[in-house]
């Protein structure tokens, strides 16, 4: 199959990576369906000439609405599981429903919606999963235990699944980006704000610079545009031996080797004094 007629569904397309990566798939031939959240969004992208629809990775009604229309398309090359937030601050500043409001979002709604659309894909013995990860889903930072763990947990249940879906014809591939452009500190900035007590907080002075950071419109160094990572997706559909990960920008690669080269006292000293 060419890739005019090939579908790839992406996820989280208001803004960012999915935005860009819906836009360069589009340019490259593929048929693309979106999606994203605020109906003001949903109808922009329509207007832009994608098929949109709503979805809430939280919600298994809005899932299974997906799927449905996505079979109602007819056919899935690709799913690209980009939709996801930050919740900022400390971990002993977690309350249990804020860190499992995280993973209802980044692992479990993911993790459903892949595996209901994973049928698609074997049947037609080809497809492509690609697992939008991070830096932070194999290097642990201060204050983003949270997404920390959720992106750790997507990496390993990625993992398990790519050694499971062996001689099926589909491909399971993570891109782990750093720093890149996008309205990711603007959301995680409001789900702070929303959910860490900072008056209670034994980090409060520390949270006020963090403050700072997430409402600095500067990039911070190495950041890359999110068309860095749409070349990433485009490598893993279009590779007949994709990528089992994909590092992007230069924090991923460097951490990386990093952390298989220093011994673990080492790598936290140096985890410590990155903010």
């Amino acid at each position: 199959m060419n890739d005019s007629r090939k579908i790839v569904l992406i996820t989280g397309c208001s803004s960012g990576i999915g935005y860009a990566c819906a836009h360069a798939c589009r340019e490259a031939g593929y048929r693309v369906l979106t999606t994203a959240r605020k109906p003001v969004d949903i109808d922009r992208l329509r207007k832009e000439g994608f098929e949109a629809h709503y979805l809430e990775l939280a919600d298994s009604a809005s899932i299974d609405a997906l799927v449905a229309w996505v079979q109602e398309v007819g056919g899935l090359y690709a799913l690209f599981n980009n939709a996801a937030y930050g919740q900022p601050g400390a971990v002993e500043d977690l309350r249990r429903e804020v860190l499992e409001a995280q993973f209802a979002s980044n692992l479990f709604g993911t993790h459903e919606l892949t595996v209901k659309l994973l049928p698609i894909m074997i049947e037609a013995g080809e497809g492509r999963i690609v697992q939008n990860s991070s830096v932070l889903g194999f290097a642990a930072m201060r204050y983003r235990g949270a997404y920390n763990a959720s992106k750790f947990a997507l990496e390993g249940l990625s993992d398990t699944l790519r050694l499971e879906l062996e001689g099926t014809g589909v491909f399971v591939s993570i891109i782990e980006p750093g720093p890149i452009r996008s309205r990711f500190r603007h959301n995680a900035l409001e789900k702070f704000l929303e959910n860490i007590d900072r008056s209670h907080s034994r980090f409060a002075e520390k949270y006020e610079e963090k403050l700072e950071a997430l409402r600095s419109e500067a990039d911070v160094p190495f950041t890359l545009g999110p068309e860095a990572v749409a070349k990433a997706l485009l490598h893993a559909l279009r590779s007949t031996r994709p990528k089992i990960r994909y590092r992007v920008t230069v924090p991923t690669v460097l951490f990386y080797w990093l952390k298989k080269c220093l011994p673990e006292s080492a790598m936290d000293a140096l985890l410590r004094r990155v903010e």
